[in-house]
């Protein structure tokens, strides 16, 4: 049985479409739509998992990631 994990998702319009990015894993998708981005997000974080050994996994995996705001002058 798959075991589930939660990443973060961070998800920026980018010209006509999203672009979907997984820092902890550095992997990045998009879609035409916020839903598309985050799905194929997923698929491809699915796809990572299912492919790669755990060597790599272990290699990639980024268990402390920090979501904050920032104030910068510009």
């Amino acid at each position: 049985m798959k075991k589930q994990r939660a990443f973060t998702g961070v998800i920026e319009r980018e010209g006509d479409g999203y672009t979907a990015l997984c820092p902890e894993l550095d992997i990045a998708s998009q879609g035409e739509s916020v839903e598309q981005a985050r799905n194929n997000l997923i698929e491809a974080i699915e796809l990572f998992f299912e492919t790669a050994s755990d060597a790599e996994i272990q290699e990639r995996l980024h268990d402390e990631v920090f979501i904050t705001p920032l104030e910068v002058a510009s």
